[in-house]
């Protein structure tokens, strides 16, 4: 659910800030913890560094992110795999497949 209109978007005054003060095409990543601020036009164009409770990932902001909060570009979990003895074995067979793909292009002769 947004915020009303009367309030209007939540943005962080500290990154407006910061980002106010970098110049066009300015390759500096501007650090914020402030994953909950909207992303305004302003920010186009520039890279932020958002964090994720471990790191700050670094974020290119395009103008399709606008309205966009910052903590959506920046995930806070870490998938590894579902799993169990199947997803295993699929894993293997799929290894094996690429293994066996990279040793015949390897083998054959190039042709002249």
């Amino acid at each position: 659910m947004s915020r009303s209109l009367k309030k209007g978007p939540y943005v962080d005054l500290k990154l407006i800030a910061k980002v106010g003060k970098l110049k066009p095409n300015d390759k500096t990543v501007v650090k914020t913890w402030a994953r909950a601020s909207t992303i305004t036009p302003e920010m186009v164009g520039f890279t932020i560094g958002v964090y994720n409770g471990k790191m700050h990932i670094p974020v290119l902001i395009i103008e399709d992110m606008v309205g966009h909060k910052l903590g959506e570009f920046s995930p806070t979990r870490k998938f590894i795999r579902h799993g169990g003895k199947m997803q295993k074995e699929l894993e293997q067979k799929q290894a094996e497949v690429a293994k066996a793909e990279t040793t015949a292009a390897k083998t054959e002769t190039p042709k002249k």
